[in-house]
């Protein structure tokens, strides 16, 4: 991330400024940029005329949608805790309940009752319990379109890119200052082309590509870029296995995974259309047609079909990936990782028993996902022993998968069926996995502890593998899967293709730094007992379990308790002892416990208690190697400080994990290691000394924060900054 910098010129505090971040004043026909850097241009505001967006600006957007889902009820409540009574675009905003359908209790219906009746009051458009999930009903409704901008409150809304629309995630403050203003900060990601040559096997999904590219390319990639699809293997992919891909780009580790605006998505918009015109009983032709849907239209169509919008010669891109399809078999994810992908023959000839299977989510629970898993079920019956649950992804799709007989077949068949909505995938409601348990899922994360159980073990893959899994009782392939007709089980054929020098020249200039001014109320120091957590993409349910992310009234102090819980179930405990055994009290000096973790800290989900729970358990700031962008905007907004210091996280490793590598915990298999070092971070230079490491004291440097990020933690975060802006 680019050093937060003061501007001379006087900006809202939560826009972060730069040299290197002011987008190029210059003419725009000469300056080349990628798709998604013109679809981001077109919903920037304030720009001067000539200002071309660039990877790396720092920009207000607008976003031509916001949506939230069940998170809805927080952002309400910070919506109105800034002082603002009225959503300024109440067509910008979106609320679809999704996430803990299966939750009855009085307390969840009267959260769900309150959030009708807030969305009625503002006029926001609102889609109740059973209507689907967010993600796919903001594409069924056009919300998510070609061209646009779309945001949600939600780490999956990557899947819009799937369109040719560019979604990405925001957390719930922002959703509340959108809210309030229409707008919000956004630093436009590096750029990354991830090219797709040839085609697919008969029998190989866009499951399995995803699947295949997290495991071959899973040294970060693709941390927190935006990914453009390209290559003459896209022409070939079908827009359900579009959305798949960019759904998981998330867990790839992007922020957005844009495929093009090509004529197989224009002529699925078209059969979309047609739909749409015989939504209506009457066949007399003399009355007039039904009134047009308000986003998927006629004229919206071919406005984008006459206006095309291209990547330019020339536009820079931080990496070139490249994917061999037609090299490609079906792929398996995990166990309890998507960075590990196995060829499903392989797998299969282990035949790992399973005790649940999921046809479930926002990635794969489509008309075309379940039409999969019946052809592989139909006039069969689930293994004894299995439990095969099934949901549609929306009440549309189930509908259609009616219709068509392969609903029945799945049920007829032994499926468990279950409210269109998130679910297991998000370890709420009916058939977690429970310990020691093996399960296999056609979700996007199979982190430990998401779907039920942290001692469970828990597979991804493609709707009709599930399916024949659940038919077999192990991980299995297809009866109808022609393994004669497939290339070798390994790895598919993957390559990076470096960047230009000058991408690279221009990535080195940004890391120079300078001393930061500090503001008069920000702490010159952090000191406090050091804490290492060896571990790599240590993620939000780690840190903050799923299961409590939707208990809206849970209090600071509970957060605290439970914080870490899924990764170590101690770490609040040992947190507490060394802060009531720590005793600092300095003027300028923020006392606190300092935790320090691996590379891509905090990737996963947009829960903003990840943040919050560690800075209410104690922690005021986190070294890392790296953090997932999602956490890091969190952070930010929340007033928790996160610097990388990949020096530091080398020795440490060096010197306290297992086999001098992060993966396996300390020396002793501690998830949290606790030497006794003492650390302080001087905030003005970015000065680490660390005392007790090697016997003795080392230092190490960071790139400090800008008055920007000082005056959020000032102001207590984001919330407090628009509070204090609104009453100016």
């Amino acid at each position: 991330m680019p050093p937060f910098r003061v501007s001379t010129t006087r900006l809202p505090c939560w826009v972060v400024l730069s040299r290197r971040s002011l987008a190029t004043v210059a003419d725009q026909r000469q300056v080349p940029q990628t798709v998604i850097e013109k679809i981001v241009q077109k919903h920037t505001i304030g720009l001067p005329v000539g200002k071309v967006v660039k990877a790396g600006d720092y920009v207000m957007i607008r976003p031509e949608h916001i949506m939230t889902h069940d998170n809805t009820g927080p952002v309400i409540s910070k919506f109105k805790s800034i002082g603002a009574a009225r959503i300024t675009s109440p067509r910008q905003a979106v609320f679809t309940l999704d996430h803990d359908v299966q939750n009855k209790s009085p307390k969840n219906l009267a959260k769900y009752a309150n959030i009708e009746a807030f969305a009625r009051t503002q006029g926001v458009d609102f889609y109740p319990a059973g209507r689907g999930i967010g993600h796919q009903v903001l594409v069924e409704e056009g919300y998510a379109f070609p061209y646009t901008l779309t945001v949600a409150s939600d780490s999956h809304s990557n899947m819009y890119g799937g369109v040719g629309c560019v979604g990405t995630p925001i957390v719930r403050t922002d959703a509340a200052a959108i809210w309030a203003t229409g707008k919000t900060w956004w630093q436009v990601p590096r750029m990354v082309k991830v090219e797709l040559r040839g085609r697919l096997h008969a029998g190989v999904t866009g499951k399995d590509v995803i699947v295949a590219l997290c495991g071959a390319f899973n040294k970060d990639e693709v941390l927190n870029a935006a990914i453009e699809f390209t290559g003459d293997g896209v022409a070939g992919l079908p827009i359900d296995d579009r959305l798949t891909i960019a759904n998981m780009t998330t867990e790839w580790g992007a922020l957005v995974g844009l495929f093009p605006v090509d004529e197989a998505l224009i002529q699925w918009y078209e059969a979309v259309l047609k739909k749409l015109e015989l939504r209506t009983f009457s066949v007399d032709h003399s009355i007039p047609p039904p009134p047009e849907h308000p986003r998927i239209n006629r004229h919206r169509l071919d406005a984008v079909r006459a206006a095309p919008l291209l990547s330019d010669p020339g536009a820079e891109y931080a990496s070139h990936l490249v994917l061999d399809l037609a090299t490609l078999v079906p792929h398996v994810s995990g166990p309890n990782s998507v960075k590990v992908s196995t060829p499903l023959p392989d797998l299969e000839a282990r035949r790992i028993q399973i005790q649940k299977a999921y046809l479930v989510s926002c990635t794969n629970s489509r008309a075309s996902d379940l039409a999969a898993a019946a052809a592989v079920l139909r006039g069969r019956h689930v293994a004894p022993g299995v439990e095969f649950y099934v949901a549609a992804a929306s009440s549309a799709v189930q509908r259609e998968a009616e219709r068509s007989g392969d609903w029945e077949a799945l049920v007829a068949a032994g499926a468990r069926v279950l409210p269109a909505g998130c679910g297991p995938c998000i370890g709420l409601g009916t058939g977690l996995l429970e310990e020691g348990e093996t399960g296999i899922s056609a979700t996007n994360r199979n982190y430990k502890g998401r779907m039920g159980h942290p001692a469970a073990q828990a597979y991804l893959a493609s709707p009709a593998v599930v399916a024949a899994s659940a038919l077999k009782g192990y991980i299995a392939s297809p009866d109808t899967l022609d393994a004669a007709a497939l290339p070798p089980a390994r790895p598919p054929v993957h390559t990076i293709v470096s960047p230009p020098p000058s991408s690279r020249e221009a990535g080195a200039s940004a890391t120079t730094t300078a001393d930061e001014p500090l503001l008069p109320a920000f702490p010159s120091t952090f000191r406090g007992p050091l804490i290492f957590a060896p571990q790599d993409n240590l993620n939000t349910d780690g840190i903050y379990p799923g299961k409590y992310t939707y208990q809206d009234d849970i209090t600071l102090a509970r957060q605290a308790e439970v914080v870490m819980e899924n990764y170590d179930p101690g770490f609040a405990a040992r947190v507490r002892a060394l802060r009531a055994s720590s005793h600092v009290a300095e003027d300028g000096v923020k006392a606190g416990v300092i935790l320090v973790a691996g590379y891509n800290f905090g990737t996963g989900s947009s829960r903003e208690q990840a943040a919050t729970a560690l800075k209410a358990a104690g922690v005021p700031l986190i070294l890392a190697g790296s953090f997932g962008d999602i956490f890091k905007r969190n952070a930010i907004n929340n007033g928790l400080v996160c610097l990388e210091a990949p020096e530091l996280v080398a020795d440490l490793t060096r010197a306290y994990a297992k086999n001098g590598a992060r993966g396996a915990g300390g020396l002793g298999g501690e998830p949290t290691v606790d030497a006794g070092l003492e650390v302080s971070i001087r905030m003005a230079d970015g000065e680490v000394k660390v005392t007790g490491l090697d016997g003795g004291s080392r230092t190490y440097a960071v790139r400090p924060v800008g008055q920007s990020v000082q005056e959020l933690w000032v102001c207590g975060g984001l919330e407090g900054y628009i509070l204090k802006s609104i009453r100016a």
